[in-house]
């Protein structure tokens, strides 16, 4: 969080803005939540589990019924702040799908996944519709993931990836004009010459903002260049907010970062390798997939390797959702690797040949 206050704070002194004090106001909202999320035994929230999920979805429909700011239903105007639905959706169907693997055994048939399917497809089609391409894009790795870790069979998730493979002209149709374009600008985009418009100018200007830090970032070496409009990137603060950290370590700050998100997401695998209760072990694996997902597709997409979604960078990003969100997630984490026994229950699926 640290790290992305000074990453907000190089980005506020270009736009002469307050986002790092923003999101300073934020941490102190933050922090409390992770640790008292900590300190709740996490079996409180298994009932809870799939009420808070149709409760999201409730809140997902709800953002049709605000007015549209910057083109999108994405969020629910509250006065002194803004609720984003589709932060704590993430987290929500974390929760619910680990309680229903945990008592279902159908998944281990080929029918048996279309359950799950479907209620995946609910918030996906919901935030796909905001629009929020890059939101819509986790549900599925998190379903994957979870199914995997609860006992699916591989060739069977094998069988389903091919399915939604040769769907994916239908989602295309599905996608507005605004989406496609972001997909079809990751292969128009060129280094060099004229500086280009629309969608590919996002990745034309990330890339660059990128290359301005080097080795040892502009903290050390100075700007590279004096023009403000070369330093211009849209969403910075949000989306592109890898790229400010970038510009300002430079390679050696993002591969430290790198490392840093990578100790984290070792340290949740750990935590659900060592989990024998069911519903613990299934919303771990959750938690580490939701996170790394939301990595690997924001600096991707910085970097020009995957089409430029609406994606914050977990902990890093400027918004208030996001972060306490991230941070409830995090405190339940810790939660469960502090109490990885078992209830009184069976094995942990063991399921007969």
């Amino acid at each position: 969080m640290f790290v992305g206050l000074g990453a907000l704070s190089r980005g506020d002194e270009l736009a002469d803005g307050s986002f790092a004090t923003r999101q300073g106001v934020w941490m102190l909202v933050a922090l409390p939540t992770m640790f008292l999320a900590s300190l709740l035994p996490y079996r409180f929230w298994k009932p809870w589990s799939v009420p808070l999920f149709w409760g999201s979805l409730v809140l997902l429909v709800a953002v049709f019924l605000t007015p549209a700011k910057f083109g999108a239903h994405r969020w629910i105007p509250l006065g002194l702040f803004n609720l984003q639905p589709s932060e704590g959706a993430k987290l929500a169907f974390v929760m619910m799908l680990a309680h229903y693997l945990m008592y279902e055994r159908n998944h281990r048939t080929l029918s048996g996944l279309v359950k799950p399917l479907l209620l995946t497809c609910a918030p996906v089609v919901l935030i796909l519709r905001e629009p929020d391409l890059g939101t819509s894009l986790l549900f599925l790795p998190i379903l994957f993931a979870m199914l995997f870790a609860a006992g699916a069979r591989p060739t069977h998730l094998l069988l389903v990836t091919l399915a939604g493979v040769a769907l994916l002209p239908g989602l295309w149709k599905v996608m507005s004009a605004e989406q496609r374009s972001r997909v079809t600008a990751v292969f128009r985009q060129q280094d060099g010459g004229q500086v280009p418009r629309g969608d590919e100018y996002h990745l034309h200007q990330s890339k660059q903002r990128i290359a301005f830090g080097g080795l040892i970032g502009t903290d050390i070496t100075g700007p590279p260049v004096s023009d403000p409009l070369a330093y211009h990137l849209p969403a910075s603060r949000t989306d592109f907010v890898f790229c400010l950290a970038a510009e300002r370590w430079g390679f050696a700050g993002v591969l430290t970062l790198l490392l840093l998100y990578l100790a984290l997401l070792g340290s949740g695998l750990r935590i659900a390798a060592r989990t024998r209760e069911p519903y613990g072990r299934l919303v771990a694996v959750g938690i580490v997939t939701l996170l790394a997902t939301q990595v690997i597709i924001n600096t991707g997409m910085t970097l020009g390797l995957m089409p430029i979604t609406g994606l914050t960078l977990p902990l890093l990003s400027y918004g208030g959702s996001s972060l306490v969100t991230t941070c409830f997630a995090l405190g339940l984490l810790m939660n469960i690797g502090m109490r990885p026994g078992y209830e009184v229950a069976a094995d942990p699926f063991s399921f007969a040949n």
